[in-house]
């Protein structure tokens, strides 16, 4: 069985995937695009080594943050591991809040040769827009963010995508966990409280320090608003203030992403009786299975 655990950024995706795969026997690759790269730890919420109970997860920590991981790396390395995990025996849960990398694993998404297909989604309009004007002139209107994704991958590749097909390679089944948008705005703000009490700012500025300004870090929600605190362009304050409101804005990409792509089974989050929604989550795949 594979099982998908997503929602937006903050929701509470890794405290279920553990307490699933204690009961479904099975093991936990990561879904998100962020946490596959070493040294990115706080600001991606990575899991703890003390948070994972015994159970094997696997794509975390793979690469270095100089390394430009693309949805094609993804795809390989992920199905790699769906097969190694099926041969052992066991169930698999993939978790994490990056769709595109999700679907590219699961569906029958073709490559061209040497094509590289981008996640664009820590990215704002305004940054894709000006990452497009490094390359040449452009008429996109800031607003139209499909065509503005569309464009900066024709940029980054030189041949065409074959896209994204809608035949799945393995079967699945796709939880969401999500609550009202007040409650999950409230919860981002915290939790980047609570990264920059767990130290935030010490882990970015030490690879600032080191001179990494690779593709990880102009993208990453949490790094690129601090560099340009570190670059004096901006106060530590509005540093922070920019890094909840872009994990705000994410979220909602996300959910734009999950109801236009995937056949959705949502689950509204108890956040006062969390075992409450590991119940109801277990008892419905129980059903399905």
């Amino acid at each position: 069985m594979i099982l998908v655990i997503t929602g937006p950024t903050g929701v509470g995706k890794t405290k279920m995937s553990i307490e699933l795969a204690k009961r479904l026997n099975a093991e936990i690759i990561n879904g998100d695009s962020m946490q596959v790269y070493q040294g990115l730890d706080i600001a991606t919420a990575k899991i703890k080594d003390k948070e994972k109970q015994g159970i094997l997860h696997h794509l975390f920590d793979i690469v270095p943050v100089t390394y430009n991981y693309t949805v094609y790396d993804y795809q390989k390395d992920c199905r790699k591991k769906i097969e190694e995990i099926k041969a052992r025996g066991h169930n698999i849960i993939i978790v994490g809040g990056t769709g595109l990398y999700i679907k590219a694993a699961l569906y029958n998404y073709n490559f061209n040769h040497e094509e590289e297909i981008y996640d664009f989604s820590n990215y704002t309009n305004i940054e894709l827009l000006n990452e497009i004007k490094k390359d040449h002139d452009t008429t996109i209107h800031v607003n139209n963010r499909k065509r503005l994704e569309r464009e900066l991958t024709k940029i980054y590749n030189h041949t065409q995508s074959n896209g994204l097909g809608n035949e799945i390679v393995y079967p699945f089944t796709i939880i969401g966990l999500t609550t009202n948008r007040n409650t999950l705005y409230e919860r981002i703000n915290k939790r980047v409280d609570e990264m920059v009490e767990e130290g935030l700012i010490e882990e970015a500025r030490a690879l600032y320090e080191r001179n990494i300004d690779s593709k990880a870090i102009q993208t990453g929600i949490g790094y690129k608003e601090l560099y340009r605190y570190f670059n004096h362009e901006i106060t530590l304050e509005e540093a922070i203030t920019l890094i909840k409101k872009n994990s705000r804005h994410y979220a909602k990409r996300q959910y734009t992403f999950f109801h236009h792509q995937f056949n959705m089974n949502w689950f509204e989050v108890n956040y006062s009786d969390f075992n409450q929604t590991i119940e109801e989550v277990y008892n419905f795949i129980q059903r399905e299975d």
